[in-house]
């Protein structure tokens, strides 16, 4: 007999602002605890990457398919810079959502290692576009542009806080 629920109900994952200017900080705090329903609690330290900027990182527990829903809020200033992950479950691929001005929001799937996956569709259709787009177009589909932003802001968070988020499930 087959199982009712093949797919988990709760997973867990990271949310990293890379940037955030001083006023915005508590509307992001209230954001994320909104989407979260739990209080957020962010510590901002400086940025080290730009002047004058704040960071902060959390990691949350909550319904699958919560990313999805932290990003779309956080999407709302385009000021900010951020990354919002979901580890895989049982039955479902992780994720990553990163911001960055300028290049707008990007979305991929992720292996139980954190690797960027591809789809065998979306390889093929790759490949039927020529030899002179596959280049551009693996770049794209890794997040390559939204990396290379966001490199010099990921390494202001060494000794950081990080807050656990909870959110009811079930």
């Amino acid at each position: 007999m087959r199982a009712l629920n093949q797919f988990a109900d709760a997973t867990t994952g990271v949310v990293f602002v890379h940037s955030s200017p001083a006023a915005l900080c508590p509307h992001v705090e209230w954001a994320l605890s909104s989407t979260l329903e739990a209080p957020a609690n962010l510590k901002w330290t400086s940025q080290p990457a730009s002047d004058g900027l704040l960071r902060a990182t959390t990691e949350w527990y909550g319904p699958v398919g919560t990313a999805a829903r932290l990003a779309n809020v956080l999407r709302s200033w385009s000021m900010l810079r951020f990354e919002v992950t979901e580890d895989p479950s049982e039955g479902v691929d992780g994720e990553r959502y990163s911001f960055v001005p300028g290049l707008g929001l990007w979305r991929g799937s992720t292996s139980a290692n954190g690797d960027v996956v591809v789809g065998e569709m979306r390889l093929k259709a790759m490949l039927e576009g020529g030899s002179e787009r596959l280049a551009a177009e693996l770049d794209t589909a890794l997040g390559t542009a939204w990396d290379d932003a966001l490199e010099p802001f990921r390494s202001g968070g060494e000794g950081a806080e990080v807050t656990w988020l909870r959110r009811n499930v079930g």
